[in-house]
């Protein structure tokens, strides 16, 4: 717990606004594993050069989503590298079942990362410290190394046994598995939200809030809900807000993206690169263009919005929901978000093969609409108290 103390502090000098109860998990004491978990997360000398930890990526002000909101896109451990996705959500990750294709419903589903290519949460928390544009390290031996020297590494022994930091692909599993067990505690799903308290009966959403919920669900109208289920599941679970799919919405490509710019190794392809994303995992033109459906809980924290970072505004993204279909495509595909609405038209679609025209693009939605969806989904962000605007 001393390292998210220190980090909570930190973000208290700051001044940014976040306060204490919304960072700190339920009151608890972490079982040992999880604890061990914790501070691999927060631990910024995991990276190659020091400096960069889960948390950097992932900050729990912002509902475990990107820290740096100036950029559509993450920069890596070296100063200038960045990789060409923006960071989703790690809150409610650990909900996602293995990555497999469901016959019954002919998608693929689950897994980690926006294109899948992690089937576990244990997988995919390897995946950023080898990464040369995230965590930089050189292979799975630098990281065992540093957690060997680290203030937590007796810890470490004692959770798994003596020797367990002595094989390196052994101790590499076990420092995946620490952090997906900690990323399983309630600290990232808590179900606080005012809609969860509105299904216990324990809040009463606005006229608007009602409106936009309506609109949410309604097939005939936003029917956000088919991809983002709003109501709790046959087992009680309370609702994701993603049914776990890969979808190709449209969008076009972020002119703002610096993976553009990055090295030849790293990008060879520069501006004509195109993220295939479910595609290049599967290697099916089928899957081209699709990402995962993200959660939308907490989603008025997780800009900027899409794969890409192309939207910085939630209402934006509902509007483009609405209007893909029905505006002109503009001159230049690499305008961005804010021509785009000056010029009153999207840019052509990334990747126009696979894109959903059955349940997006012309939604006939009036702007009062589209401001009810989104002061709906302000009702998922965790944390709400009774005393909370609006109750």
């Amino acid at each position: 717990m001393q390292i998210l103390k220190f980090l909570i502090g930190a973000l208290l000098m700051s001044g940014c606004g976040v306060t204490i109860s919304e960072l700190l998990p339920p009151t608890e004491v972490l079982p040992p594993k999880e604890r061990l978990g914790e501070a691999l997360f927060f631990d910024p000398k995991l990276s190659s050069p020091a400096g960069q930890s889960c948390a950097s990526c992932h900050d729990s002000s912002r509902a475990f989503s990107t820290s740096n909101q100036t950029f559509p896109s993450s920069e890596g451990a070296i100063k200038g590298r960045f990789s060409a996705r923006n960071t989703p959500t790690a809150m409610y990750a650990a909900f996602s079942p293995h990555f497999h294709f469901d016959q019954t419903e002919g998608l693929y589903l689950g897994g980690q990362f926006v294109d899948g290519r992690a089937a576990t949460l244990e997988e995919q928390a390897k995946g950023p410290f080898l990464n040369p544009l995230e965590m930089n390290n050189p292979n799975a031996a630098a990281v065992v190394e540093k957690v060997r020297a680290s203030a937590y590494a007796d810890m470490f022994r004692q959770v798994y046994g003596p020797a367990a930091l002595d094989d390196v692909d052994s101790a590499f599993d076990k420092i995946a598995e620490a952090i997906a067990a900690f990323e399983r505690r309630p600290l990232f799903n808590r179900f606080t939200s005012k809609y969860d308290a509105y299904l216990a009966g324990n809040a009463r959403l606005t006229s608007q809030e009602l409106r936009g919920m309506r609109a949410f669900e309604d097939e005939k109208k936003g029917n956000c809900a088919a991809c983002h289920p709003s109501r709790p599941a046959a087992d009680g679970t309370p609702p994701l807000f993603t049914d776990l799919s890969y979808d190709n919405l449209g969008v076009g490509r972020n002119p703002h993206n610096r993976f553009y710019q990055q090295a030849a190794q790293f990008n060879p392809d520069g501006r004509t690169f195109v993220d295939r994303g479910l595609g290049a995992f599967t290697k099916l033109a089928s899957e081209d263009g699709k990402f995962k459906v993200p959660t939308l809980r907490n989603v008025t924290r997780t800009a900027p919005y899409l794969h890409n970072g192309y939207f910085n505004s939630l209402r934006n993204v509902v509007d483009f929901y609405n209007t893909r279909d029905v505006k002109p495509a503009c001159k230049n595909p690499f305008t961005d978000e804010a021509s785009a609405l000056m010029q009153r038209c999207w840019p052509v679609p990334e990747v126009g093969e696979n894109v959903n025209t059955d349940e997006l693009g012309n939604l006939k939605l009036s702007d009062q609409e589209v401001d009810d969806i989104v002061a709906f989904m302000h009702t998922l962000t965790d944390g709400w108290k009774p005393h909370s605007r609006g109750h």
